[in-house]
């Protein structure tokens, strides 16, 4: 299990006609945060892309606990939580600024080759990588 925090603000355009973000960023919110964990621990998604290998997203569900609105300070925490075979599995959990919890999410991902798209093992660069941040 790997874990990292992301904190950024709420920009006006996130937002809907009822001043709350609308959902549809939360995806965006959960991508950026995913990719600042891969970073934190030495990879880039540029280096995944360049080494032949793509990551969509093939499963994802959240929980909506309380709205957030335009210039709120949030905080994510990511936690890688499995990678096996060609899956990957991270969860989400969405803070504001009194810490109260706002969302929650997981998704699962599916390492494929660029090429031609089809299901393939986890490179090994990355393994190491997780490995050796595992539960530091």
């Amino acid at each position: 299990m790997i874990e990292h925090e992301y904190t950024f603000r709420v920009m006006y355009p996130d937002t809907d006609q009822m001043g709350s973000v609308h959902l549809a960023n939360y995806v965006k919110y959960y991508e950026t945060a995913r990719w600042e964990l891969f970073r934190n621990i030495g990879i880039s998604y540029h280096s995944v892309e360049e080494a032949g290998y793509m990551l969509p997203v093939i499963d994802m569900k959240f929980k909506f606990l309380k709205t957030t609105r335009y210039d709120a300070k949030l905080r994510v925490k990511t936690t890688l939580t499995a990678v096996k075979g060609v899956r990957i599995w991270f969860s989400y959990e969405l803070y504001n600024e009194k810490n109260e919890l706002i969302n929650t999410a997981e998704a699962s991902l599916a390492f494929v080759r660029r090429e031609d798209w089809k299901p393939c093992a986890a490179p090994a660069f990355v393994l190491e990588a997780i490995e050796k941040h595992r539960n530091i």
